[in-house]
């Protein structure tokens, strides 16, 4: 779409030195996102992959989980009063039969960059049950020395990130430590939409045996996120919420946070990290 990043002017001051430049800025700009036809939400992203991110929002909402029950996603021409079609709408249209969420009372979601499901009427709300529970047969175990290798791999992958320094980052590993997939978008809960859409689109849904690394932290819902497209293991380069323990304890997800080379703190679902018996001093 040619809009990811935009040229803006800046006045630089170096060392006392005071100079004008041209600077590289990441793009934000709503997304709506309509359901058969009807408001659902709107996100403010980065422009690109934006059926990917309409197909992982409903994901995490519940709504789509197969790529069978998804018919077509398109950009809605006439967005704007005068006809023209800003690229800043689409209509997802669900094969028939999928059941679909109330968006007549209160479910209408308004996000921002930071905050994904912010307007979620109770966390009751947010609780939304998993179509793909978390089941890793035989059990994943993983060394945290191929964990202590992401960050720096995401980081390598993150060229837009090179360009604007103003983007998070959402990439999908396997449990060899190999790159399945990465993007990027200023909204982290966008990153992720954009993964687990694009393996909606493909089929490939549960993730079941797939590692989520986060750039920055792990909120509730990029827990939610991951535990509705059957991901058993999350980790973030810095801290988790409360709550996103509370849902990883529940729902049997592995939540690693602030992974920084060696260093990481697992907060549930140990059992998937080969963890060495320590001695206990003092």
């Amino acid at each position: 779409m040619g809009r990811v990043t935009e040229r803006r002017k800046v006045i630089r001051i170096r060392d006392g030195a005071v100079s004008s430049r041209a600077d590289t800025l990441v793009a934000e700009e709503p997304l709506e996102i309509r359901l058969n036809g009807k408001p659902l939400a709107i996100t403010m992203r980065t422009p690109g992959d934006d059926f990917a991110l309409a197909a992982g929002f409903l994901v995490s909402e519940g709504v789509l989980a197969e790529q069978a029950e998804l018919q077509n996603i398109v950009y809605c021409a006439g967005a704007t009063a005068d006809g023209s079609n800003t690229y800043n709408v689409v209509d997802v249209r669900t094969a028939p039969g999928v059941a679909l969420p109330d968006i007549t009372l209160e479910r209408n979601v308004y996000t921002t960059s930071s905050c994904g499901l912010c307007g979620k009427a109770s966390l009751d709300a947010v609780r939304t049950t998993a179509r793909w529970p978390i089941a890793d047969t035989p059990p994943l175990r993983i060394e945290p020395g191929l964990l202590a290798g992401l960050p720096d791999r995401l980081r390598a992958a993150q060229r837009v990130f090179d360009r604007t320094g103003g983007l998070h980052a959402a990439a999908l590993f396997d449990e060899h430590g190999e790159l399945l997939d990465i993007r990027e978008d200023v909204g982290r809960h966008n990153a992720v939409d954009k993964l687990v859409g694009r393996a909606l689109r493909d089929g490939r849904l549960p993730l079941s045996r797939t590692i989520l690394l986060v750039s920055g932290r792990a909120s509730f819902e990029l827990a939610q996120k991951a535990v509705m497209a059957g991901i058993p293991v999350l980790a973030a380069v810095s801290a988790p919420s409360s709550l996103a323990v509370d849902l990883a304890v529940e729902t049997g997800l592995t939540l690693v946070g602030f992974l920084r080379g060696p260093n990481m703190n697992v907060y549930a679902g140990e059992d998937r990290i080969t963890l060495q018996a320590a001695t206990a001093q003092g």
